[in-house]
């Protein structure tokens, strides 16, 4: 019952503390915008490192004045905590990972950039390899013809947590730089090339 209890209470509480202290780290930092030429009209998927997640919204914005995307979240305890923070950003979530029991994330996956969601997806998520891309970008991909978009945020200060996923937590007052590639064409690519061009995009600048 305790335990019960405590999970109900960090379900409430961290996203709320999460989301402020998110907002802060953003309002605390100078921005700095590198965004692409063109901004496709139709759904894209938005591929980003697992250690990268914490910013990302905000490169979002500046594609989409009106978010309409969803996150592939994990459906462990800290996936719901972060798919919690999402609401208060005005993103969806869906529930699960490509890797382990994927179909029904794919299939959720799909549906939902059929009906004009944007999809963001941490490819070495939700527990590693860390700078590994699963199958489950291509796939996605592939069967809506969906370009992707690689996000990047680069923090000048920062903690760097010793996770496997190494996540990074930006320090305030400092600069962050954020970089979104080119839209991706992954048609016509086998797998294993379409993975290794977006992991050649999404190394770039990783820390």
């Amino acid at each position: 019952m305790r335990k019960r209890f405590l999970r109900a209470l960090a379900l409430w509480a961290v996203p709320i503390i999460g989301a402020i202290l998110i907002r802060f780290l953003y309002m605390s930092n100078r921005k700095q915008f590198h965004l692409p030429s063109i901004i496709p009209q139709e759904p894209v998927v938005f591929a980003f490192w697992h250690a990268d997640l914490l910013m990302q919204p905000y490169l979002y914005y500046q594609f989409r004045k009106v978010p309409k995307a969803k996150v592939l979240i994990s459906e462990h305890f800290d996936g719901q905590i972060i798919a919690r923070i999402m609401t208060f950003f005005k993103l969806g979530t869906i529930h699960g990972s490509t890797t382990r029991g994927g179909a029904k994330v794919l299939i959720q996956g799909l549906k939902s950039l059929s009906q004009g969601y944007d999809i963001g997806i941490t490819p070495d998520g939700p527990k590693g390899p860390r700078y590994e891309v699963s199958d489950g970008i291509v796939v996605m991909a592939q069967k809506r013809q969906a370009k992707v978009i690689v996000f990047h945020c680069r923090p000048s200060r920062y903690w760097q947590l010793s996770s496997w996923d190494r996540f990074v937590i930006p320090k305030p007052f400092g600069q962050l730089d954020f970089y979104a590639s080119e839209p991706i064409e992954l048609e016509g690519l086998d797998m294993e090339s379409a993975k290794a061009l977006i992991k050649e995009k999404l190394m770039e600048r990783a820390l």
